[in-house]
This record gives structure tokens, sequence and C-alpha cells, in this order.
């Protein structure tokens, strides 16, 4: 129903940013990495997900696409709901998360509240199997992920930077022209993954 709302911040409270459209303040739930980025009285734009259930409707909002999907990623695992999903995605940035998830490191995961061991394993378990749905994992160095042509090879900062970036929605060619240039050399995981989302951005 809401692709994004664009207008002042209105209101930054615990988890929730109030954004002023054209005189109608939109009450989104959110993360404290989306809450960084916005400043009350300043302009602001929120990617937004609608949650409705039988007793009300629910709105959320992100910076970005990229926490987006895996907010929405994160709400297909069982047992994991909005406050679930957003607890996960405040402990972490998103480029964070989707290697914990590639890599299968779940004590990442539970360093975020009221996240415990076996939920942590299921996200794990579910996001890995739903990337890799009717396609067999390639049985050499590294896994083949449904629908995105990457194998993740350990050691291999490129493999594992596309597969992030796959994980958080963008295709191998958007994602190959943004890690285009990038020392790989010198910078680590995360300052590779950083970067490429920055050059989307501006793209």
């Amino acid at each position: 129903m809401f692709y994004y709302l664009s207008g002042t911040v209105a209101h930054i409270g615990p988890n929730l940013a109030v954004i002023d459209c054209g005189g109608v303040g939109y009450a989104c739930q959110t993360t404290t990495t989306t809450l960084s980025a916005l400043k009350k009285g300043e302009k602001g734009k929120l990617f937004t997900h609608l949650n409705v259930r039988e007793d009300g409707v629910d709105l959320f909002g992100f910076a970005g696409q990229d926490e987006l999907n895996l907010f929405r990623l994160l709400l297909g695992v069982s047992g994991v709901g909005p406050k679930a999903a957003l607890s996960i995605l405040s402990a972490s940035t998103p480029a964070n998360l989707a290697l914990s998830i590639i890599t299968g490191d779940e004590k990442a995961l539970t360093v975020a509240p009221g996240i415990g061991k076996k939920i942590a394993q299921r996200v794990i378990l579910e996001l890995k199997d739903k990337l890799a749905k009717d396609q067999s994992f390639s049985g050499g160095a590294g896994e083949s992920y449904a629908g995105t042509g990457v194998t993740v090879i350990p050691e291999n900062k490129l493999s594992e930077a596309t597969a992030a970036l796959a994980v958080l929605g963008y295709s191998a060619a958007e994602s190959a022209a943004a890690l285009r240039g990038i020392d790989m050399e010198s910078l680590t995981l995360e300052q590779i993954i950083k970067q490429a989302l920055k050059a989307m951005m501006k793209a």
C-alpha cells in the first residue's frame, strides 16, 4: 500500500519515528539504525512495510531498502514476529546481519535482546533454505545460492561480499558494478560491503 514516506521528521521515540507528510503524521516502528539516520525537524524518507493483524494495523519504516528487505525475510521465519525482527535488525547493520546469516554466526544474532540460541539457529536455517530453494549446494569449497549465481568461497572477500548483497536483495549485476574498483586487499569485508551499499545509493 505504501512504498515509502517522505516528509518532515515530527517525532522520534524508542523504536518509533513519526513522519509528517502533508499535515498527516505517520507513526513508523523502526530500528536504532534507522533512527540514527533521522533528525527531528529535518526531512526524512522511510521505505515502509504495512503489517495487518486481526486487532490492528502497524506501519514499519526503514531508512534503506536493504534493511526493509531483511525485515521482510525475518518475518518469513517461523516464530519471528515484527518485534523480534526489529530487535535483530537493531543489534546489527544490514551488512553485518547478512554476513551472519550467510556464515551461520548464531552468536551475532543472540546479542539482540529477546533472541535466544534456538531463534538464531532457526533464522539462519530457514533463510539459508529459502535462498537455496530448488538448487542443491555446490558440494565443493563453497555454497551456491538460488537465483543469485553466487558461490560463497571461504576467504574470498569478493564472493562473500556479493553473497551478502544478494541477501539484501541486490542482483549479481548490481553487486558487480558496485564492487568494481573497491580495494579488496586492504579493506575488511564489512568495509567492502558498506562502500558497495554507498555506491548503489548514489547510483
